[in-house]
């Protein structure tokens, strides 16, 4: 893990997330403390899952008319 100053990423932003795309870690610090880390997209946990839409699909009712005629009923 490499520390580096808020100054220096704005001088170096390039440099700096070309290597945090290749793996190293950086700790953005401002006036000595540290505020952000920086790394690679890759290495985050992923903790979101996307809900399964066949389940929430199913529990819709079926329509047996066709989608043009409720639209037509409903704009007169």
């Amino acid at each position: 893990m490499k520390r580096t100053t808020l100054r220096d990423l704005h001088l170096r932003t390039s440099a700096i997330v070309k290597a945090a795309e290749e793996g190293e870690v950086y700790v953005i610090e401002r006036r000595g403390v540290p505020v952000v880390e920086l790394r690679p997209v890759n290495s985050l946990p992923s903790t979101r899952r996307l809900p399964d839409r066949e389940k929430l699909f199913s529990r819709f009712p079926r329509i047996k008319t066709d989608s043009g005629r409720i639209l037509e009923e409903d704009r007169s």
